[in-house]
């Protein structure tokens, strides 16, 4: 049994219409795919696999800016008021990094880590890092490798969104072979998913096309006369 939710190729979202989305976006969207509400209960349940798993352990979550700090921060609020409320509680610290990878709508081969030099702050640490989507993989695998190198006790993934492409460079948060692979220090790593999409690209819930759209609750596809509308 997959353990996320599957938004299928054929999935045919729901109308703006029936949404509160800004008007300033209102004709640069095709669809609502993931609204608010089941994100944020997506979000709650990642929260309570993590306090299971990780219960007791005190941990840092790390989360990749700027796309994920959106659900980085609900999903701290969920492990917070778990830990106020559950049988396991996890203490928690966090830390920042900065990953760009995309120019317009493409994601190109340049991964580009900002604070990597501070990830030596994590050796010996129990590691959680929170990610808004896997879509090429080269993101992960750049910073994986990063931190390989740092030697933490332990390391964990959630990612919101893992994207099917034909683009993927061949790694996927659900096989940990090559993160095996890297270091005997990544060997307890795992991944939480939250949704599977289709290869639309996909903005809102602070995932945005040129800095545009972080200001959208749910998640969406954007049309074709978005991308050249907001083109750098």
């Amino acid at each position: 049994m997959a353990s996320y939710l599957q938004i299928a190729d054929d999935e045919k979202g729901h109308d703006l219409d029936l949404f509160c989305v800004p008007r300033h976006y209102e004709n640069d969207l095709d669809k609502v795919i993931i609204p608010h509400g089941l994100i944020m209960d997506r979000t709650e349940r990642l929260a309570r696999d993590i306090i299971r798993d990780m219960g007791g352990h005190h941990i840092v979550a790390l989360c990749v800016l700027k796309g994920g700090y959106k659900f980085f921060a609900d999903l701290l609020d969920y492990i917070k008021s778990l830990n106020q409320n559950s049988d396991k509680s996890v203490p928690l610290t966090v830390d920042f990094i900065r990953v760009k990878s995309y120019c317009n709508d493409k994601s190109t081969n340049n991964v580009k880590v900002i604070g990597g030099d501070e990830l030596s702050n994590l050796a010996g640490k129990n590691v959680l890092i929170v990610e808004d989507i896997v879509e090429t993989g080269r993101t992960m695998e750049t910073l994986l490798s990063l931190l390989s190198e740092c030697n933490p006790k332990m390391v964990k993934v959630v990612s919101l969104l893992v994207k099917r492409t034909p683009r993927s460079s061949g790694y996927r948060p659900d096989c940990l072979s090559w993160v095996i692979s890297l270091r005997s220090s990544l060997k307890d790593s795992c991944y939480y998913i939250g949704f599977e999409v289709p290869d639309a690209f996909l903005v809102g819930y602070a995932l945005d096309y040129n800095e545009y759209f972080r200001d959208l609750s749910h998640i969406c596809i954007l049309n074709d006369q978005a991308k050249e509308k907001y083109k750098v």
